[in-house]
């Protein structure tokens, strides 16, 4: 490792704020280069090799780029073949993961030409418990640029409709879903990122209970935000998936340590006539909503009345503001996330050194061909972290244990909220979120109104379709109490039920 020369260690001084004199500046040198030997000493040491450095599957081949032939959605980033157990509950069936999953042996470009040429050592522990569960995988989804909403690999067409995007960046998982392409699609959402395209594509999607599937061995934006979740065609595989993927792993602290797997595929038959269904006004009345899209929902839920749910209406004001909560979180912790590539310090869990080293030499060598949406998120978080050191983020986020308690609030009289999973219809193929977007409309997305506050308060929330409107379906989320995931699914297929007839 190397050390630092005096001048080095005064430069850095000063850019801290941090006055030293000559005297001084020679004795922390000396200090600095000292500790920088126990470093050393670390870094010198073999890597160990506990999971998820291990892995079994090891028949798998580098994978290719399909032609547009081949990926008539633009799904795909790459097409590859990894076959799992020979016997499972997922025997038989194919998944298409989110290409910011870890795979080992198969390039991860999170979406960015950045992140090209990264090809981890490892497989993330979702990835190991579909292999383990028979599944087949067969390749990595196209998606946002680092999530962030610039789709460098180009934008993917919506298989119901060809004028639509899928929109948001687990758009890659949601077509090959929809196209029939893959059972199973693997995505990651942070402000909506599964349910909304979920949504817009006529999909099954699942933001799981924070904690609930572990993120371990996949690229993050906030890890506060953070939540892996499957995208299917019926709910019933979507509680199947989660079944197989739910659990600890004990290598990502945002697991509760008590955190118990229950039967999903159970819940599927489980009664609901004696069930509460809160409508949130709110999730109703959201600006930039679209009449004809909420009214749909709202038809589709007083249906399941017909199956005995007794239907409420119930209203949470701070859902209003929880998109500004989102964008402070998001854009502050994301911003920093990057200054630190990819390390979060603190975090008590398995960290992917491969990873952080590659996206440290990468962004060094090409920050700035980063997508706008990156480059700021960068410069309004060391913005603020100059001028006004965390105070801000952690604001939004004791505001967000208010939000989490308004939302528990609602759910005390109630077994689960209901509302339009985006109560617009999906956005023209093409459009994404670039610079002069943004001066235009501002940081946020109207489309995460509904989706956005659940990522900050935890809950889990499931998107099922349930209408279509103007040639381009639409769906109604419900929300549930923490963990309680077999709600979700009882009242998602009575209402798939009901719609289907």
């Amino acid at each position: 490792m190397r050390k630092p020369s005096v001048d080095e260690v005064a430069a850095l001084a000063d850019e801290l704020s941090i006055t030293l004199n000559d005297e001084e500046a020679d004795a922390y040198t000396q200090v600095v280069r000292e500790t920088l030997d126990v470093f050393s000493e670390v870094e010198s040491r073999p890597t160990p090799r506990h999971p998820p450095r291990e892995y079994s599957y090891r028949g798998r081949t580098p994978g290719y780029q399909p032609t547009a032939s081949e990926d008539p959605h633009n799904a795909w980033i790459t097409r590859c073949r990894v076959e799992g157990a020979e016997t499972g509950p997922l025997t038989g069936m194919t998944v298409g993961l989110k290409d910011n999953v870890s795979l080992a042996g198969i390039e991860l470009t999170n979406g960015s030409r950045v992140m090209e040429g990264y090809v981890p050592a490892c497989d993330a522990t979702i990835v190991t418990r579909l292999l383990e569960a028979g599944a087949t995988i067969t390749g990595k989804t196209n998606l946002w640029s680092f999530s962030s909403g610039a789709p460098e690999f180009g934008h993917v067409r919506n298989p119901r409709n060809p004028e639509y995007s899928v929109g948001h960046s687990s758009s890659g998982s949601t077509a090959a879903v929809a196209a029939g392409e893959v059972d199973i699609g693997i995505g990651s959402d942070q402000g909506g990122s599964v349910r909304m395209p979920a949504s817009f594509a006529g999909v099954v999607g699942l933001k799981p209970t924070y904690g609930l599937i572990p993120y371990t061995g996949i690229f993050g934006a906030d890890p506060s935000l953070d939540h892996v979740g499957p995208l299917t065609r019926s709910v019933e595989e979507a509680a199947l998936v989660t079944e197989v993927l739910a659990g600890r792993d004990g290598l990502d602290p945002r697991q509760p340590r008590d955190l118990s797997v229950r039967n999903y595929v159970e819940a599927l038959q489980s009664e609901v006539s004696e069930l509460t269904v809160a409508v949130l006004s709110e999730g109703f009345d959201a600006g930039g909503g679209e009449s004809d899209v909420t009214a749909a929902v709202a038809d589709a839920v007083e249906t399941l009345a017909d199956c005995g749910v007794e239907i409420q209406e119930v209203s949470v004001p701070m859902h209003d503001r929880a998109g500004e909560l989102s964008v402070v979180v998001a854009l502050y912790g994301m911003g920093q996330l990057f200054r630190q590539h990819g390390l979060s310090p603190g975090f008590d869990g398995w960290y992917d050194t491969g990873a952080i080293d590659y996206v440290s030499r990468a962004l060094a060598a090409r920050s700035s061909d980063l997508p706008a949406t990156v480059t700021h998120a960068i410069l309004v978080s060391e913005f603020l972290r100059r001028n006004y050191g965390g105070s801000l983020y952690a604001k939004a986020k004791n505001l967000t244990l208010q939000l989490r308690a308004a939302y528990d609030d609602a759910l005390a009289d109630a077994d689960a909220l209901v509302m339009p999973t985006v109560p617009m219809k999906p956005p023209a193929f093409g459009s994404s979120m670039d610079l002069e977007k943004m001066r235009r409309t501002g940081p946020g997305f109207a489309e995460t109104v509904n989706t956005e506050p659940f990522n900050l308060s935890h809950h889990p929330a499931l998107s099922v379709p349930c209408a279509t409107v103007d040639d381009v379906p639409v769906g109604a989320m419900f929300v549930a109490s923490h963990f309680d995931e077999p709600t979700l699914f009882a009242l998602g297929a009575a209402l798939e039920r009901q719609t289907e007839q």
